[in-house]
């Protein structure tokens, strides 16, 4: 006879987001990633949403030191940055990092340059966009930084050339730096690397970025992105 009591019930992991947004869920919040990761493993959640104010206060600082989002909790583990959290659901998740021990290397390795190499140019254009537009120095230094953001994409677009993903299968990698590429959705900077929109556009189709979209999506309109359509 099977004794009930001794089962174990799975932990649901719990992740913070947003409870307002400046991008109105455009699937650019830093719960992003980890949503999408946890639909890419088949994993379910909850997530808490947060203000800006909470954000600061004691209480989730013990979860995120900087006072930021997203945080994630999973019995007495508490993780915060987003590029951690993902990590973390690939490693025990099956679906995200190739078991072969030199693809699992390599799609780990693109994890890192997505978040270290890409993504600090593209966050130097946001930072120019909406803190120092009325600058008088602003153009120029708007000019060195998509410049340096260029230099990064001739180096990605020639690396990705023909794939369809940066080392053979989906990995952690890529949907890393799919999220990271589309930071620049509206900058028209992509415009001159048809390898990358394409590459960026097949990470949007997945059924699971869909998910973890029109989820984020609902937090501020109340409604999936195909009820707006």
């Amino acid at each position: 006879m099977r004794n009930w009591s001794s089962r174990i019930v799975p932990t649901i992991p719990t992740i913070t987001a947003f409870e307002r947004s400046l991008d109105r869920g455009q699937g650019l919040a830093r719960d992003m990633p980890v949503r999408w990761a946890l639909e890419e493993v088949g994993q379910p959640y909850d997530v808490r949403l947060v203000s800006f104010s909470a954000m600061k206060e004691a209480t989730h600082r013990a979860l995120h030191p900087f006072g930021q989002i997203p945080t994630y909790e999973e019995g007495d583990l508490a993780l915060f940055e987003s590029g951690a959290i993902v990590f973390h659901i690939a490693e025990h998740n099956a679906g995200l990092l190739p078991n072969d021990a030199i693809a699992r290397a390599c799609a780990i390795t693109w994890m890192f340059a997505a978040l270290s190499t890409v993504e600090p140019v593209i966050v130097q254009r946001e930072v120019s966009m909406y803190l120092e537009h009325d600058k008088s120095w602003h153009e120029e230094r708007l000019l060195i930084v998509e410049d340096r953001i260029r230099s990064r994409l001739d180096d990605l677009s020639a690396r990705l050339g023909n794939g369809e993903w940066l080392d053979r299968a989906f990995s952690a990698g890529d949907l890393l730096m799919v999220q990271v590429l589309r930071r620049l959705s509206r900058s028209g900077i992509l415009d001159d690397y048809p390898n990358l929109i394409a590459y960026v556009a097949r990470g949007e189709a997945r059924p699971a970025f869909k998910r973890a979209f029109d989820a984020q999506l609902a937090v501020f309109t109340g409604k999936s992105a195909s009820q707006l359509e």
